[in-house]
């Protein structure tokens, strides 16, 4: 019977729909033998994880049936019919690609403004302890799982965990919510950065000046404040001047207005009591009223009264989304390309920043107060707190980027091997930022006469007020701030990559037409982005960010990296997901294995669920500075939190409603979980009839050598590895 005649056979339809579903199973020849077929349970037991197909139990073995014929041909024996078909979803150039893509990812501000930050606060050089355990405990293998999941089936997240089980089909459409909203946001911050550069090449650096319209009487400049001091009649306390309200002022009389005298140039006091003028006189820097008032145009914005709409804002917004759109418009073709800029410029410049801050003075106090041990601080548990959810952050990991990234790689690529390489990366380059933001922070700190922790600050605040503060101080000022702001812009674009290409191969997956359209796909999915962002370019566009930022980027990222965890491991099964593994040629010694499924079934979960725990522990409610936003706004972030899971139980429902799996069958994998194209290729088809059955049988070639074969059998798919190399 030929191909064509199989067709017209209620089995052969089944075994038409699985070839179908499974990208790694297009057939490249026929058999025309007849021999009644079912697997024997040995194969339904070893090979429901490596095949496509979900385990059973049939009554009977092929061995029963003398007609059946098992081929086994070798890659090299197969004819030029079975040459693998082209990946119709592309893939990267080169595994150096994707090496780059996946740091490009993982590498963005938080590893500038707030690794540092944390580790200062948290025991300094004792932190690195406790974030190296989580980062081997947690980071690094949910990491590895979502490396390995998108490899293996070449899909995005929603397609492949709609196979692995079809009851955590929504998991996948969390992962789609998630990095959407964070997409959203996160390219804010890239337009600021944009805005900046731009204003850096003027002659005097509007951050520096408090001569603007927007300024307040409170803006306080240090060059200017040095003028008012040089032009001070003398060096008493009576005769010194000090800048406030925009012209220089006596500090005597400035303090009078408080029932105090002064006492030099940075203080009043009253019967022995210092009070800094700092804290008398409310002073804001010049720098944090200009990335306030001008940058955000903030002022007097609040919930209810969002003020205007900044267009300058709007434009650069849009300008950096036409730059993304130009890395991303090809795929993968034009982000692998990009991806080696955006990783390793940021670090050349990252390099000169730590080299000029070095030469400052207080650079090495700033350094001591950033790698000083304080070991006590171990006993504290919100130091593990901290560690453990700074490395789940940093990694991205629970937005299904990982996923999409990976799917994009060969079959055979060793993403064991990439998973390492990106977290040592990921690591070092938090550890090196570290150092070029402390110092320039001990150089403010000696400038102004304070303690480092006077100054220290994390997220935005280090970006847009106290690092720009500092460069003022520096020599050729302008030249400097273009390279600070020109590292946040490609970091923060560079992150962007991966947000985006999840988006659209979503779209791919689910449309495969679209397939030669990715320009289109891409346009489409930047365009909706930046609508979205239009509320975020009026004055009080900042809170909505900060609430994105508050409830996309936390908790709900825990319960999606959590659930991950329990699917691959204990619903799918952790050996069979190694043998998955195997199957793509990635070898374990035996005590590797073992660490493995140490931290896939025990250790990771575990302490995916205490981070939630810790992480909801020290929930306090929305505010931007000062400001505590109304109630019902921080509803708004919790409705914000929980859409990202609501696609979870909304396909469950659907699944044991209107899917046409029951019971068990709902947690099982699917027929259609199976290796990508580049992983099976298809070398021989059975079909055999009986009378008591009918069945088909596929034998397919993956990529580690080995003969899979697949069977349909009364409408129920199975597989069976027959390790032939």
């Amino acid at each position: 019977m030929g191909r064509h005649e199989l067709l017209n056979t209620p089995c052969g339809e089944r075994a038409m729909d699985l070839l179908s579903v499974c990208p790694g199973l297009q057939p490249v020849a026929s058999g025309s033998s007849l021999a009644a077929l079912a697997p024997n349970e040995d194969a339904v037991g070893q090979s429901a994880a490596p095949g496509c197909g979900s385990p059973g139990s049939p009554s009977r073995s092929p061995q029963d049936h003398p007609g059946i014929q098992y081929s086994l041909a070798r890659q090299d024996e197969m004819s030029d019919a079975a040459a693998p078909v082209e990946h119709h979803r592309g893939s990267w150039a080169s595994p150096l690609e994707f090496i780059m893509s996946c740091l490009n990812y993982a590498i963005g501000l938080g590893n500038v403004w707030r690794f540092p930050y944390l580790a200062y606060r948290n025991g300094g050089g004792a932190f690195l302890g406790p974030y190296i355990i989580m980062l081997f405990l947690i980071g690094l293998p949910i990491f590895f799982l979502e490396l390995a999941i998108g490899q293996y089936a070449g899909l995005g997240p929603i397609e492949a965990f709609q196979r692995i089980s079809p009851f955590f089909h929504g998991l996948g459409y969390c992962t789609l919510v998630v990095i959407t909203l964070i997409t959203v946001y996160y390219q804010v911050i890239v337009a600021w950065a944009l805005f900046y550069i731009f204003n850096s090449f003027s002659y005097e650096l509007g951050w520096g000046s408090c001569k603007h319209d927007f300024n307040s009487p409170r803006c306080f400049s240090e060059s200017a404040n040095s003028e008012c001091l040089a032009n001070s009649t003398s060096q008493q306390p009576q005769d010194l001047l000090t800048y406030y309200n925009k012209t220089c002022q006596p500090i005597e009389s400035l303090c009078k207005g408080f029932d105090m005298h002064a006492i030099n140039s940075t203080h009043c006091g009253l019967n022995g009591t210092d009070v800094s003028l700092k804290t008398l006189l409310n002073r804001v820097l010049a720098s944090e009223e200009y990335y306030n008032d001008y940058v955000l145009g903030r002022q007097g914005a609040t919930w209810e009264n969002w003020g205007d709409f900044h267009w300058t804002m709007c434009a650069y917004l849009f300008l950096s989304w036409i730059v993304l759109y130009g890395c991303l418009a090809r795929g993968v073709q034009s982000s692998g390309k990009a991806a080696y800029f955006t990783t390793i410029f940021p670090i050349v410049l990252l390099t000169i920043l730590l080299c000029r801050g070095a030469t400052l003075p207080g650079a090495y106090e700033g350094v001591a107060y950033y790698i000083t041990p304080r070991w006590e601080t171990l006993l504290n548990a919100g130091v593990w707190g901290d560690a453990a959810s700074q490395v789940f952050y940093s990694f991205g990991i629970g937005c299904g980027s990982l996923i999409t990234l990976s799917s994009y790689s060969k079959f055979t690529n060793n993403c064991h091997t990439d998973a390492l390489i990106v977290s040592v990366a990921n690591l070092g380059t938090a550890v090196f930022a570290g150092f070029a933001v402390f110092t320039v922070m001990g150089f403010l700190a000696n400038q102004q006469g304070v303690d480092v922790t006077d100054v220290v600050d994390s997220g935005p605040g280090l970006a847009f007020i106290v690092y720009p503060e500092a460069i003022l101080r520096m020599p050729a000022p302008q030249v400097w701030a273009v390279l600070f702001f020109f590292m946040l812009f490609i970091l923060g674009l560079g992150s962007q990559f991966a947000g985006v290409q999840a988006i659209t191969t979503a779209v791919i997956d689910k449309w495969p037409q679209l397939s030669s359209k990715q320009w289109l796909v891409t346009l489409g999915a930047c365009l909706g982005c930046f609508l979205m962002e239009i509320p975020m370019c009026y004055s009080g566009g900042v809170y909505m960010f900060t609430l994105l930022d508050w409830n996309t980027a936390s908790w709900a990222i825990l319960l999606i990296g959590f659930a991950e965890i329990i699917v691959v491991s204990w619903v799918y099964g952790c050996d069979r997901f190694l043998e998955n593994l195997d199957q793509m040629g990635i070898k374990f010694y035996a005590p590797i294995r073992a660490y493995w499924r140490f931290v896939w079934v025990f250790a990771s979960p575990i302490i995916s669920l205490a981070v939630f725990v810790f992480v909801m522990s020290q929930y306090v409610p929305a505010a931007y500075g000062n400001y505590s936003f109304p109630f019902w706004a921080d509803i708004i972030g919790w409705l914000i939190s929980i859409s990202t899971l609501l696609p979870f139980p909304i396909f469950a429902v659907y699944r044991i409603i209107y899917g046409k799996e029951v019971g068990k069958d709902l947690f099982s994998a699917s027929p259609m979980w199976c290796p990508r194209e580049d992983g099976c290729k298809v070398i021989d088809e059975e079909r055999s009839s009986s009378d008591f059955t009918e069945g088909v049988k596929l034998d397919c070639l993956n990529g580690n050598g080995h003969i899979i074969s697949h069977f349909v059998y009364d409408n129920v798919a199975f597989a069976r590895d027959n390790a032939r190399t």
